[in-house]
């Protein structure tokens, strides 16, 4: 399953996060797949494309950076698969 995660960085200061980064990698536990990730240019927020069949692995992942950033997980589907959803309905 896909999840879009909304990243706040706390005092909006992206330097503590690519740190920890750097240091640690994304501390990510196994069967949590990192896709891709956009950032916003005010540093406010990070957008990140994950897979995941078990959410409580993003629990897990969100415990190493709470200290850092806030969360936000939504689950989501692909835009080309909605779509064959819904023309099925028209």
């Amino acid at each position: 399953m896909l999840f879009m995660i909304i990243e706040r960085f706390k005092n909006r200061s992206p330097k503590e996060v690519y740190r920890r980064f750097q240091e640690k990698g994304r501390m990510m536990p196994e069967g949590l797949k990192y896709i891709d990730s956009w950032i916003e240019v005010s540093f406010e927020r990070c957008f990140q494309l994950m897979e995941c069949n078990d959410p409580r692995l993003f629990q897990e992942w969100i415990l190493q950076w709470q200290d850092l950033m806030e969360f936000e997980v939504i689950p989501v589907t692909p835009s080309k698969e909605t779509t064959e959803l819904v023309t099925k309905m028209l």
